[in-house]
């Protein structure tokens, strides 16, 4: 069972993203120490897509370096 949009965001928030805001149900997250924002749509209990769980992961991966 895939993951919902808001555990994703509890992961970046935990990591130390912050949310910029976004428009329409977009929020873009974005960390002093990563390069690049990510960006997740939908409601907070929509089951995240296949794509956004890896743009998470690659973005937590990242700051690991």
């Amino acid at each position: 069972m895939p993951p919902k949009i808001r555990e994703l965001i509890a992961q970046l928030e935990r990591a130390g993203f912050v949310n910029r805001g976004g428009k329409g149900s977009h929020r873009n997250f974005t960390h002093p120490g990563s390069r690049k924002p990510v960006t997740l749509s939908g409601r907070l209990g929509d089951d995240a897509k296949p794509y956004q769980v890896r743009a998470v992961h690659l973005a937590l991966e990242e700051l690991k370096k």
